[in-house]
């Protein structure tokens, strides 16, 4: 027997606004929330229009946070980055205004950095191979073949 708890509308309300308070979310994570929570829509409807008019959801804040987040943490590049973004049905306008949390400098500097460290890991003879899977690499964690390139350049 499957029997699931229902909640009223503050009780939800709460949940949500604990979920948000936590860490930041996209609208995407607090629907999916509401519907495991099996909130029927004008309640949905109702909990989003609380959590936005008290500020424990922003779509900015939250792809702000993101962008900030996977790029120092997880060293990501922005091709990574807007592609998760988008994945999360974040605008153009807070995915353009996300990647201006990331300092160009620093992003350079980062990417510098993981090159050097995987150019060291990789066990390639060959330096033509050593090469592309250096770039293969670099670009699998999201920086744009462009700045990959220069970089693997460097390695000759």
């Amino acid at each position: 027997m499957n029997i699931h708890k229902s909640y009223t509308v503050d009780e939800a309300t709460k949940i949500l606004e604990n979920f948000c308070a936590y860490q930041e979310r996209c609208h995407k994570e607090v629907e999916r929330k509401l519907h495991d929570l099996k909130m029927i829509s004008e309640a949905k409807e109702k909990i989003i229009l609380h959590l936005l008019k008290y500020d424990f959801l922003n779509e900015e804040r939250f792809a702000k946070a993101f962008a900030r987040g996977k790029f120092s943490i997880k060293k990501w590049g922005k091709h990574k980055i807007v592609n998760e973004l988008k994945f999360r049905d974040i605008s153009i306008y807070n995915i353009k205004s996300a990647l201006e949390e990331i300092n160009n400098d620093d992003y350079l500097n980062v990417l510098d950095e993981l090159a050097v460290k995987k150019w060291a890991l990789i066990n390639e003879s060959n330096s033509f191979k050593k090469r592309n899977k250096l770039s293969v690499y670099l670009i699998s964690k999201g920086y744009e073949s462009d700045l990959v390139y220069k970089v693997v350049k460097k390695f000759i």
